[in-house]
């Protein structure tokens, strides 16, 4: 036994190592197996690169038995040479603090195929093979089936009793929307119907839909329940939008404010439109409030809407303090008129917040709130032809449950019509109080509101810039109002008199 000899001196240890990447580079792995003879003669070479605390004695064995090693898959890798002039990551690894499970390698990596095969039975004994279940349904409708079932985590049994007893709280209309989805085709129900094989080899999906199948016209009764789980939102929905129209319509006809607003513009536009055709106007449409600040001033910044909006606020401002008219006893009346102006300012602003239900109102659309009425009456349609189907051996309470649900919902379908004719009615009124004959001419019910909404938006940016021009007005003015250290303020003034009137009365006393 030669080799252990040479493998023991250090001299051909070096050697070894220094001519491994060169060794190990030329005979990569394959998944041929090679001589036994060749992998001895490079043994050697190997295990010296890999074990250097190996002994002698263990490295022989390991040479006897490499050969019978089975080959793995390659890894395909650049190495990277050795360097001595410089520390690398590698210097630190210590080739005994890391142990392979090599007959893990070798089952999961072994280029033989015969190592793979006995992962087959484990794979079928977790897992059954899909042909052990008797499938009625598509696989891919199968498993979404499941998937649904699994998150909504309901049994059977909670929903047979639910559509037995015909309460659609019980389940919710969530889950009674998924049910929905789930209905079977007439084919696929004839043949859950007619399984006669073992239950247990159906699928969770084909399984569920039988035991509700046993129900009779079960998803006739999932659309019913259905429908009524999202009667009373419908309702609600609906009988809030006739009410917002409603009072949109009265705020806009009584709102004293707009009314100065419409005022303010019918007299600047006449005094514009001196001359000509379009002047001595006795009302325009409200569409005009849109064109306002496309009309610019020779400044090129103020807008004839800023115009009419300062007038408004000086209007505004003066009506608050009209009761006091004596500015003769006051030096502040610059900033007793800044005052006004503000006072004015904040209530031009608060349009916007008188006409909040306008607002809302523009954002509705007629078509699709008539349309909404009409589904829900439509709807109703489901619930009789439900109560067809009924028979004196039927179980449950399902079918008294939805009679009296039919009779509440009828007339409450009746109140909701009657909403929606009243609200028309005002929104066709309030149009007409502002355009006269011309309402006839919208293409849109609602349109009325759509256009005051929008201008608000405008007035409500206009009020802003005015804001900040009030208040570098207000800066300046502060800043231009100074004191000289001789004079006295008109109140100290008042306050000598008085005391020098007093101090001779009691020079002048016994």
């Amino acid at each position: 036994m030669s080799t252990p000899t040479k493998i023991g001196s250090s001299e051909t240890a070096k050697t070894s190592v220094s001519s491994t990447p060169a060794t190990v580079s030329s005979k990569q792995p394959s998944c041929t197996p090679s001589p036994r003879s060749s992998s001895k003669t490079e043994t050697p070479i190997i295990i010296e690169h890999v074990d250097r605390g190996i002994s002698s004695s263990e490295k022989t064995d390991a040479e006897e038995q490499d050969g019978a090693k089975p080959k793995l898959k390659p890894l395909h890798w650049d190495k990277v040479r050795a360097t001595s002039d410089r520390a690398t990551v590698w210097d630190q690894l210590k080739s005994s603090s890391f142990q392979l499970n090599e007959d893990m390698m070798e089952s999961l990596f072994g280029c033989n195929s015969k190592n793979s095969i006995p992962k087959e039975p484990t794979r079928r004994s977790v897992l059954p093979p899909v042909e052990q279940e008797n499938r009625v349904l598509d696989p891919k409708k199968s498993q979404n089936i499941a998937i649904l079932l699994r998150a909504l985590n309901v049994t059977r049994d909670e929903v047979s009793e639910a559509l037995s007893d015909g309460n659609p709280e019980g389940l919710g209309a969530e889950l009674l929307e998924t049910l929905v989805k789930m209905a079977p085709t007439k084919e696929e129900e004839i043949k859950l119907r007619e399984y006669s094989g073992d239950g247990s080899k159906l699928g969770s999906a084909e399984r569920f839909l039988k035991a509700v199948l046993d129900i009779p016209f079960a998803f006739k009764r999932v659309e019913a329940m259905l429908y009524r789980a999202n009667f009373d939102t419908e309702v609600k929905y609906l009988r809030k939008s006739f009410q917002t129209l409603e009072e949109a319509s009265e705020e806009l006809k009584n709102s004293r404010l707009f009314l100065k607003l419409l005022e303010a513009v019918l007299r600047t536009g006449n005094r514009m439109n001196v001359g000509t055709n379009r002047g001595d106007a006795k009302a325009f449409k409200l569409d005009t409030l849109l064109k306002l600040v496309d009309i610019k001033g020779t400044d090129g910044k103020t807008t004839l809407l800023h115009f009419v909006v300062q007038e408004i606020i000086r209007s505004e401002g003066a009506g608050t303090d009209s009761t006091n008219k004596n500015h003769q006893e006051s030096t502040h009346s610059k900033f007793r008129d800044d005052d006004f102006r503000k006072q004015g300012l904040q209530v031009v602003s608060g349009l916007s917040r008188d006409l909040s239900n306008v607002k809302k109102a523009a954002g509705m659309d007629s078509d699709v709130l008539s349309s909404y009425v009409s589904k829900l009456e439509l709807g109703l349609e489901k619930v009789r032809l439900v109560l067809q189907y009924e028979k004196p051996d039927m179980h449950g309470k399902f079918f008294n449950s939805m009679k009296l649900f039919l009779r509440e919902a009828e007339e409450e379908i009746i109140r909701i019509k009657v909403d929606e004719r009243k609200s028309l009615s005002h929104v066709k009124e309030v149009t007409e109080y502002f355009h006269g004959d011309a309402a006839k001419e919208e293409a849109h019910p609602f349109r009325i509101f759509m256009i005051v909404r929008d201008f608000l938006t405008i007035l409500d940016q206009v009020c802003k810039e005015v804001g900040q021009m009030q208040d570098k007005t207000m800066m300046g003015s502060a800043r231009s109002f100074r004191i000289s250290a001789s004079a006295s303020l008109p109140v100290l003034n008042r306050y000598n008199v008085r005391q020098d009137r007093s101090s001779d009365e009691e020079s002048s006393s016994p």
